[in-house]
Formats: structure tokens, C-alpha cells, sequence
């Protein structure tokens, strides 16, 4: 009987998780892994743990407990804060899970007997010919490939994804036919450590953020922000217009967290580009020229020609899409993930 260890989160995925691989004959063990908190900031951490616990006791399984909060900080929170510093929009669910869920979460497992681990998220490992390959969740409402992008075939060898073959209107329903003491707790959403907070509240506890100049075509002066690091390309809010300024909409179009400016635009159009070059790429099986890309969750894809090696990819998009450095851009050929690396500029 196989040992797996599956990393319960409190929420229901990962609880119908435990149970569905139980069903199956596994020797299933419950993980709660614990992440690093601000103290600043309230989280839910300890009724996500009881709730973990919970489960375990109503599935009868062992219930296990691991503390990564300083991996997490070192590894995710501080990369993330250090991208933000540069005007970048970085995504610290794809770093958490590279080095915490299927890095030092899943070391210690195997470490520990564990012959796999498994969570709950929604994407689907297959064997085909000599690949494994990484294909996106049952249910396109709640795919979660895009996050899982940097996974390489040794780790889909040893990960299982136990509802990534279901709906999440399925996964409800067996949660309620299991019994499980969570079966109506709602989704969660966001980052535990960001909390309800603001966003300027909690990077303003780690970056200087000072207030700047608006701009606008040719370099205008069109207003004010509090902090370049705090904005995204496309976004719409958050600075604050002259009262000489022509009525909006505007979008932000550039952000230059040196010199403080975020730029915008009247034109949506503005916000798109063609090219990208891209670093941190990573290919799970096989690297291919033509892919379908995807540079948002749950964004369109595009088809697009990728050239270059290592850290010097450029991608050449057939239409233009928007882009924002230090966001993923995820590769697709139909429902299979190949890969995907970070925007570090644009053009």
C-alpha cells in the first residue's frame, strides 16, 4: 500500500483529496504546513489547522504538522516585496508552489516515507508515450495549471492530483457525501499573509513608498499616486487626476519604480503589446517553437512563436495581448502545459 501525504490546507479541495485517495487504498497521511504570518496582520492559520485537524480525525487518518514559515518568507514573501521595489507585478503562487508545496514540502515527505504527495489542486498528471505531462483541471472555471507551470516530469512522477478530474460542483457534492466537518466552507481567496488588508498597507510595511508623479502622453503632468510600486499595467484606479486633467478612463501603461512615475493612457490599446522577453523559463517535458500563451489566470490564450535559450526567450505574439513584467507567462498546446517563464519586459 503506498503512502501519500497530502497537504491539508483546511479548505475542501484538499480535504476531498484525503478522502478520494483513502477510497482508493492509499496509506494517506494528513500535512498541515504552516506559512509565515506578519504579526501586523490578522490570518487564519489557526482555524485553517483546526479545520485540517478536523478532517483528519473524520477521514481516521495520522494528522502531521510542518512549520516552512521561514522558507516561506525567504523564498516568497521577500522575492515577492523585491519585485514589487522594481515595478514589477510578481505572482508568489507559482514561487510557493516550486519551493514550498512540491520543494520543502514534499523533500520532507519523501524524507519521511511518503512514496507521493498530493494536494488539492485542480490539474491532471497523464502518462503519454515516454511523458508524464501536466494538463489542465476537468473544470476550466477552476484550472490551476497556470500556477503549476514550473513543475518538472520528476515531480509529476511522485504528485498526485486527486480532483483535478472533477468539477468543483463535484468535488462539493462528495465533500457532502464524505461527511467532512468543512463540506460548506466557502473558497478561500488570496494570499493568507496579505489578508483582507490593502495592499499599500501591507508592502508600505516593507517598501518606501512615497507619493509621485502621474503622466501621461509626452510626459504631462496628469496627477498624483502614492507609490509606483503599488500599481499594474491595465489597472484603472488608485491615483488621483488634476482637476486641469482631461476626464478618464485612464490606464497605466508604465510604471518606473525609480523614478517614482506611473504612466497612463486614454487608449486600453496602449496597455497591449507583441513582443515579450522572458527569463526563468522552464519546459516540462520537451521545448517546442509554437505555443499557445497564456499571461494571466484564466487569461486567453494567444498563439505565439517563442525563439532564444536560457535567460535571452523572446516571444513574438500573433495579436497583441496585455502583459505585465514579473507576471507568468504559461505555455499550452490544447490542454497540455509545456512550460511557461516571467515577463521581464515588453515591446
Amino acid at each position: 500500500m503506498d503512502k501519500v501525504f497530502v497537504g491539508l490546507s483546511g479548505g475542501v479541495d484538499s480535504a476531498v483529496s484525503a478522502a478520494l485517495l483513502k477510497e482508493q487504498g492509499y496509506d494517506v497521511t494528513g500535512v498541515f504546513i504552516k506559512i509565515w504570518t506578519p504579526e501586523f496582520l490578522e490570518c487564519t492559520w489557526r482555524e485553517d489547522r483546526l479545520d485540517a485537524k478536523r478532517v483528519a480525525a473524520h477521514l481516521e487518518i495520522p494528522f502531521l504538522e510542518i512549520d516552512l514559515s521561514q522558507e516561506y518568507l525567504d523564498a516568497v514573501v521577500k522575492d515577492m516585496v523585491e519585485n514589487y521595489k522594481k515595478g514589477f507585478t510578481p505572482n508568489p503562487d507559482v514561487l510557493c508552489n516550486r519551493v514550498i508545496k512540491f520543494g520543502a514540502f514534499s523533500k520532507w515527505a519523501f524524507e519521511n516515507g511518503a512514496a507521493y504527495v498530493a494536494t488539492g489542486h485542480y490539474a491532471r498528471i497523464e502518462k503519454q508515450g515516454e511523458f508524464l505531462k501536466l494538463l489542465k483541471g476537468a473544470d476550466p472555471a477552476k484550472d490551476q495549471s497556470y500556477f503549476l507551470y514550473s513543475l518538472t516530469s520528476h515531480d509529476l512522477a511522485r504528485v498526485v492530483f486527486p480532483v483535478g478530474g472533477f468539477s468543483k460542483k463535484e468535488i462539493r457534492a462528495k465533500a457532502e457525501a464524505y461527511g467532512l466537518p468543512n463540506a460548506a466552507r466557502p473558497d478561500s481567496q488570496g494570499l493568507c499573509f496579505v489578508g483582507d488588508v490593502p495592499m499599500q498597507e501591507f508592502l508600505g510595511r516593507f517598501i518606501s513608498l512615497t507619493p509621485g508623479k502621474l503622466l501621461g502622453e509626452g510626459g504631462t503632468i496628469l496627477g498624483t499616486h502614492d507609490g509606483a510600486a503599488l500599481f499594474t499595467i491595465g489597472q484603472r484606479h488608485g491615483f488621483r487626476l488634476a482637476s486641469s486633467a482631461p476626464a478618464g478612463p485612464y490606464y497605466v501603461v508604465a510604471v518606473d519604480a525609480a523614478a517614482n512615475t506611473v504612466t497612463v493612457s486614454k487608449t486600453k490599446q496602449d496597455t497591449m503589446h507583441r513582443n515579450a522577453a522572458l527569463t526563468d523559463v522552464h519546459w516540462i517535458n520537451e521545448s517546442v517553437s509554437v505555443v499557445d500563451a497564456v499571461a494571466r489566470y484564466h487569461g486567453a490564450p494567444v498563439r505565439a512563436e517563442i525563439s532564444g535559450s536560457l535567460d535571452a526567450y523572446r516571444v513574438e505574439f500573433v495579436e497583441p495581448l496585455q502583459l505585465t513584467r514579473g507576471q507568468s507567462l504559461v505555455f499550452y498546446k490544447g490542454d497540455e502545459c509545456l512550460g511557461g517563464g516571467i515577463i521581464q519586459s515588453v515591446s
